[in-house]
């Protein structure tokens, strides 16, 4: 385990120890933070509790979003693979 990094998230320091590298802490708590201040800017006067969930909710949202996209994609790349090899085998039938 790499050693604590001290990052801010929602005004508030925290001292994290991760696998990760200090660079990617520091995206990943870019990233909750910015989304944290995209929707308080959005959201209107909710405590930071509130504010919290609802970054994490967007965050899983987003998560779960890409997750699909990413088994769509996977799923038409086999689709297009057995296609391929149909037709590769198909040509191999016909060839002297």
């Amino acid at each position: 385990m790499n050693a604590p990094v001290r990052i801010k998230i929602f005004e508030n320091e925290y001292l994290l120890k991760s696998e990760e590298g200090e660079e990617r802490l520091r995206e990943i708590a870019d990233f909750v933070n910015s989304k944290f201040y995209e929707i308080r800017s959005s959201a209107g006067q909710l405590s930071d509790t509130k504010l919290a969930i609802l970054t994490a909710f967007y965050v899983a949202s987003d998560y779960f979003q890409i997750q699909r996209e990413q088994e769509e994609l996977k799923q038409d790349i086999q689709d297009r693979a057995r296609l391929l090899n149909q037709q590769i085998e198909a040509v191999g039938k016909t060839s002297p």
